[in-house]
């Protein structure tokens, strides 16, 4: 793909939760081809939560060209998505842990933690990203399976993660967790993942305060509408056409664009930087 990001999206819809990039058309672009690494993750050991696609893929990907082995979490319906990203961290010269599983379950978000550290030697990045989304108008239609489903993807699987993380974690390690634009402005089709995403912002912002004396650093990146596998499928194809066409900039996003925000948060470049909140989002201003 060419630094010219497209403005167009065919219309189209994936009909599970949260999608397959391989079934996606165009295909997102995970880095730019002409993104140099300076090392700036050398050495490092990173866990992603939805590594496997999407903003997830992205920053595998970029950690790898930086200098850091990768572990991703996915769900086993997203194996073939899982070791594509694997093999394009690994043709970085970079090793990849894939780890298949639910993060609904509180056992596999410890076994994540426990099977990177034995396996890549440590942990120094967390990245707290898998997401799920069900639109709906009506909040009388909304279960509360439904709630408790996305709030155990979207948000308790983060708290599960970066718990089980904190006794590997040392003074300048990172935790980094995808909120949204949704967390700030919220949206009325998404009512339950705005609500997660609000519940990220404030666990940061509060997480951050309890480890300063730790020096681990705890941040967030709050998206906007960003062309992932997510988007076809929770949206009606008519949707999907039209989908970013109301940002500032006149398109979506693709994940190569957010990606290195996660870069700086996760390197020393960000050593002042705790409790924040970066917003690649196409131009918006948020009441941060």
């Amino acid at each position: 793909m060419s630094d010219n990001k497209p403005t167009f999206t065919p219309p189209q819809t994936q009909d599970q939760q949260p999608g397959l990039e391989s079934e996606m058309t165009p295909q997102p672009e995970y880095i730019r081809p002409g993104y140099q690494g300076s090392g700036k993750l050398r050495g490092k050991v990173a866990l992603i939560t939805g590594g496997d696609s999407g903003i997830g893929r992205a920053v595998a990907v970029h950690f790898a060209r930086e200098g850091a082995d990768v572990a991703i979490s996915f769900k086993p319906e997203e194996e073939e998505d899982a070791y594509e990203t694997r093999q394009l961290v690994q043709a970085e010269g970079r090793r990849c842990l894939t780890l298949p599983g639910d993060l609904r379950e509180a056992g596999y978000c410890q076994d994540i933690v426990e099977r990177t550290v034995q396996e890549l030697g440590g942990l120094n990045i967390v990245v707290n990203n898998a997401a799920e989304q069900f639109p709906s108008d009506d909040l009388t239609e909304t279960s509360d399976q439904q709630w408790l489903d996305t709030f155990e993807v979207n948000f308790f699987s983060f708290v599960r993660v970066t718990r089980a993380a904190l006794k590997h974690l040392q003074e300048g390690d990172s935790i980094i967790c995808t909120s949204s634009i949704n967390a700030y402005r919220g949206h009325q089709q998404l009512v339950d993942y705005s609500s997660t995403k609000g519940a990220i912002t404030v666990f940061v912002r509060s997480l951050a305060q309890q480890l300063a004396d730790k020096k681990i650093r705890v941040n967030s990146v709050a998206p906007g509408p960003i062309w992932t596998p997510l988007i076809p499928a929770s949206f009606p194809a008519e949707k999907v056409a039209v989908f970013g066409k109301d940002t500032t900039m006149k398109r979506a996003g693709q994940p190569s664009e957010v990606a290195p925000a996660y870069v700086f948060l996760a390197s020393e470049d960000a050593s002042y930087f705790t409790g924040q909140t970066l917003h690649p989002n196409g131009g918006e201003t948020v009441n941060t």
